[in-house]
């Protein structure tokens, strides 16, 4: 797969795998089915991957963090978004994009 320098030196592959519907909105989650599809990604030369904390209110991230923990894959960047906050079981969002939320997610990387 070809590769793409982001800012300064950040090489990806050109084509990224968006993680949202792993977690939630296209139906119930399937947490084998979803690292089948990462580890078929990684395969095809996929390195960038495109999370967010309020997908699945952290299911999204902690899937990729277990998957990442049990592979072998190198060189893998995960593009995310912060301070995105919902109520479980709602759709509407509420951006809380303060510096206490973004320190938290800071420390607890």
């Amino acid at each position: 797969m070809k590769k793409r320098v982001l800012g300064r030196g950040l090489e990806v592959s050109e084509l990224g795998l968006g993680c949202m519907g792993m977690s939630e909105f296209y139906g119930p989650r399937n947490d084998d089915e979803s690292k089948a599809v990462l580890h078929k990604a990684i395969d095809l030369g996929c390195t960038f991957f495109d999370s967010a904390d309020t997908y699945g209110h952290n299911h999204n991230e902690q899937l990729l963090g277990e998957f990442l923990k049990n592979s072998c894959a190198d060189n893998i960047q995960i593009a995310t978004k912060c301070g995105i906050r919902r109520r479980p079981g709602e759709y509407q969002r509420i951006i809380q994009g303060t510096f206490v939320v973004l320190a938290r997610v800071r420390y607890a990387t």
